[in-house]
């Protein structure tokens, strides 16, 4: 296989690496690399021990715990709760169901109105991330980047175990200390090259969970406070200030960051900068936590002043489709399979009106159009995705996230979520609000003006992006141009200085107070109106819950057939009629599960004679959807 970016790997929702980026299919042919040729070694292993559906995974308390995020007893209830894997589950994250915190805090402020939603930061693999109330184990295909909390994170020995979790399996999650997951590391390694095994059971005995907090410095009349966070066992999350958006702590963990890179510490694999944290990955195998810290917390005391910081910076003119048809088409899929009464639908524009107070959807879209905004964090879900904030706070159209998130979102679909924009990468699950579709942040396989040095991505940190209005049938016409060179963007050179930007504020003071303010009360008001009508309060059942009774079928004559469900899902489309003639392998209907659309198909020509389901239904494996009449031969 050809190298991606350094990798052979396959990452299918982005189309890229392995072969073809995608899956293997039957008739595909690979060839044996002459490189790898060595003496072949035959062995028989003893095989593993059977498998369940009950699993117990080690994980490390942290980056986000109790008091700051979650209360003690949500904490308690989390590690005691046996979670079920939800059907729409892969390997981008394996959704849980079970029980919904009582929260410590009662939103996000500007991050979001839910309290789950953060100013976005770094993801590790393994993460357990609360998207609203829902929890999702993020896979290795999972987002970077995002605005939400994580209580917990599956070790590094552990993680084989999200490939093997299965749609109503059970989950437990036990907290174990750093040097334990240490020891199972290396247990693990030493069986894989003795190609032994080990059983891990026996070390999965809970400990007291500590604190995910590994070292705070408060803050100075000079500097900000800085905080280490335990991010499973290869993951070091440092935070900057209070969790406030602060665009100054944005440019200090710039500095930090370029700081980390030329001390060139041994071990550390990759830095990836949010809001106001920096995470840092490192193999501990090669890199010694609590020496990579001590080495951080010497580089941070030793930081220049940003004071006089000036950055070089582009603004970037993206073509922008308001409310496109492909955002409408996700939002309707969001309503039938997730959560039909949402309060930011059916319309996600004007519940952004609503939640800022604004007189019109028209002034949505004025501020949207008018604004800068000032790219903070690459990769924010997927694919050198940003995740960007206005430079003019009046700009700032505040909106919380979807709770739980959306299993589908169209590429490039443009959103906005607590203070922040985000244009998405590429298809897969998300939660801000959509605005309106734009054109590609990523092109897997050309170098054009607009993508140059090897870099398949758009767009760099502290770029400005700008947004002009085109129709949704130029936006496609675009789409089908930019990636192959047929289309340039407008794109100016510029920096940006954080004395001058602090001086705009400054001028501004007294008109960014009376917006935020009538911001801030619209934004109570619709959280007590949340409270009222129990909006507030939405849980996701059990899958076992949400269908109907599986003894419960339908009797037929001798001379009709059910098509029966294939696997548990949610029932997304039916396409089938009563009284259509319908041949072999024909779609009757389209079921949504493991994130998938999969095709429900005519096992046999005939007419359809009675439909036994509706969409938006959940289904299980077994269920009886159509009645068909085979045509006789």
């Amino acid at each position: 296989m050809p190298l991606y970016l350094g990798s052979r790997s396959t990452f299918s929702l982005g189309l890229f690496g392995g072969h073809a980026g995608r899956a293997l299919l039957a008739g595909d042919v690979l060839h044996v690399d002459a490189m790898v040729a060595k003496e072949a070694c035959f062995e028989t292993i003893t095989p593993y021990r059977s498998f369940t559906n009950e699993w117990r995974i080690g994980v490390l308390y942290g980056p986000h715990g109790a008091p700051d995020f979650f209360t003690n007893e949500d904490i308690k209830a989390f590690f005691e709760a046996r979670w079920e894997v939800h059907y729409n589950s892969n390997r981008t994250g394996v959704r849980l169901i079970g029980p919904k915190p009582t929260w410590a805090r009662s939103d996000g402020g500007e991050a979001g109105l839910h309290p789950s939603n953060i100013h976005d930061t770094a993801y590790a693999i393994g993460a357990v991330d609360f998207t609203g109330d829902m929890p999702v184990i993020l896979g290795p295909d999972g987002p970077s980047l995002g605005g939400f909390v994580c209580p917990v994170t599956i070790v590094s020995a552990e993680l084989w175990k999200i490939g093997q979790l299965r749609a109503g399996d059970t989950v437990t999650f036990v907290p174990i200390c750093h040097d334990e997951a240490m020891q199972m590391l290396r247990l693990q390694d030493e069986a894989l090259c003795s190609l032994k095994t080990y059983d891990e059971r026996a070390m999965l005995c809970e400990k007291e969970i500590g604190s995910p907090v590994l070292y705070y410095d408060e803050s100075s009349a000079l500097l900000p406070s800085v905080t280490f966070r335990q991010s499973g066992d290869s993951n070091l999350l440092i935070e900057y200030g209070e969790m406030q958006l602060d665009i100054s702590l944005r440019f200090r963990i710039h500095v930090l960051m370029q700081a980390v890179v030329d001390a060139n510490i041994h071990g550390v694999i990759e830095l990836t900068p949010g809001i106001r944290s920096l995470q840092i990955h490192f193999n501990p195998r090669l890199c010694e936590r609590e020496a990579l810290m001590q080495t951080v917390q010497s580089l941070e005391l030793s930081l220049p002043s940003i004071e006089d910081i000036e950055v070089p910076a582009r603004i970037v003119h993206l073509p922008l489709s308001w409310d496109d048809e492909q955002t409408r088409i996700a939002i309707d899929k969001y309503m039938k399979i997730v959560r039909p009464d949402a309060p930011w639908c059916p319309s996600n524009i004007e519940f952004i009106r609503r939640i800022n107070g604004l007189e019109s959807i028209d002034e949505v879209k004025r501020i949207l159009f008018e604004a800068s905004y000032l790219v903070m964090g690459l990769g924010d879900v997927y694919l050198g995705a940003p995740v960007a904030t206005p430079l003019d706070p009046r700009h700032r159209l505040v909106t919380t996230k979807y709770n739980p998130a959306r299993t589908w979102t169209p590429e490039n679909a443009v959103g906005i979520g607590g203070a922040y924009m985000c244009v998405y990468g590429m298809e897969g699950p998300g939660g801000y609000q959509f605005v309106g579709r734009t054109v590609q942040m990523w092109n897997r396989h050309r170098q054009t003006e607009d993508f140059k040095e090897g870099k398949p991505w758009l767009l760099r940190f502290f770029d400005q992006i700008r947004f002009y209005e085109v129709s949704a049938e130029e936006l496609l016409r675009l789409r089908e141009d930019f990636p192959r060179g047929r289309a340039k963007l407008r794109i100016e050179e510029t920096t940006f200085s954080l004395k001058k930007y602090q001086t705009f504020l400054d001028e501004n003071e007294t008109t960014i107070k009376a917006f935020k303010a009538t911001q801030q009360h619209a934004f109570e008001e619709e959280r007590n109106m949340w409270e009222r009508t129990g909006l507030a309060n939405f849980t996701s059942q059990s899958a076992h819950e949400e269908h109907h009774d599986e003894s419960a079928s339908v009797v037929i004559d001798d001379d009709k057939e059910a098509v029966e469900a294939p696997i548990q899902g949610n029932l997304w489309k039916i396409l089938a009629k009563v009284g259509h003639t319908v041949k072999e392998g024909e779609p009757l209907a389209i079921v949504e599960s493991m994130k998938m659309e999969v095709e429900i198909e005519s096992p046999e020509d005939g007419v359809i004679v009675d439909i036994l389901c509706e969409e938006g239904e959940s289904i299980y494996a077994g269920k009886q959807l159509f009645i068909l009449e085979p045509l006789k031969a």
